[in-house]
């Protein structure tokens, strides 16, 4: 069985969503809409959008945009990744599809929440001193380490409410969105994401963000293992591990993402999908 047969069957018995040849792809949303309709607020609508491996229907007033660690120590010049010499062009990529994703979701009512990987001043979240989590952020990063931000004031790598932990300025939150930190690559792990999302009633998450491989897949593992329906953005993430291979982490994740854990599609087609439900 080739790659895209796999993906076809495995999405189709998992979401029953893939539009094959010859199907009416009206009639296959249909069936990923059946129970969404019903569950429609007054102040939402349906729209499909198209995505791999097949349309998904999402009911806006459910729905919320997330966006995973796009802050200065992993997209901007000065911060951990460009200390560290990882290379953030495939990040910075991902800024601008963003930046307009985000804005077309919000003027359709849709909830835009931020992710920030931060640990208190004190370190006392990141771990017991020989833990994974926190060997590996000292060792590659710098974990805590004190730094001049290009602002020219003091800050820290990976430290909470630091110049190093803010939000890119391309993207900065409105007052109106949500911030949340976390300090584990999943956004859900000890945090308050999954209590906002079900008090908001929240189903759908349109998720973007930064590493591909890493935070935003882990955090659409967690996504999925309560139920939410996750669709990725490929084009507002991005990954340095692997980046330049013949196969890239990225790819990897994009097809491990379509083919069990949600939907992959693009900025453009989650616009067109808004624009076109609110014609």
């Amino acid at each position: 069985m080739n790659r895209r047969l796999f993906v076809q069957t495995v999405g189709a018995a998992a979401f029953g969503t893939v539009v094959r040849p010859g199907d009416d792809a009206r009639a296959s949303a249909r069936q990923t809409a059946g129970s969404s309709r019903r569950e429609t607020s007054g102040s939402g609508r349906a729209v499909t959008i198209d995505a791999s491996p097949g349309p998904i229907r999402i009911d806006t007033a459910r729905t919320a945009i997330v966006v995973v660690d796009m802050q200065n120590d992993f997209g901007s010049e000065g911060g951990s990744f460009h200390r560290a010499g990882i290379d953030v062009s495939m990040i910075r990529a991902a800024v601008a599809p963003t930046a307009k994703a985000l804005g077309v979701a919000r003027a359709s009512g849709i909830k835009a929440i931020y992710l920030k990987m931060a640990f208190r001043t004190d370190l006392s979240d990141a771990g017991a001193l020989d833990s994974p989590n926190y060997v590996r952020h000292l060792q590659l990063l710098g974990l805590g380490k004190a730094v001049q931000a290009p602002n020219g004031k003091d800050s820290r790598i990976l430290i909470r409410d630091t110049w190093n932990t803010d939000i890119v300025t391309e993207l900065a939150p409105n007052p109106e969105d949500l911030v949340l930190y976390k300090h584990r690559f999943s956004g859900f792990f000890e945090t308050d994401l999954d209590a906002v999302l079900r008090r908001s009633r929240i189903k759908y998450l349109i998720v973007t963000g930064c590493t591909t491989s890493i935070c935003v897949e882990s955090t659409i593992r967690d996504a999925m293992f309560r139920d939410y329906s996750c669709v990725l953005l490929k084009d507002c993430t991005g990954e340095p591990i692997g980046h330049g291979l013949p196969r890239s982490n990225h790819e990897a994740s994009l097809l491990t993402i379509q083919t069990l854990f949600g939907w992959v599609s693009t900025s453009e087609e989650f616009i067109k999908a808004l624009k076109v439900g609110s014609a």
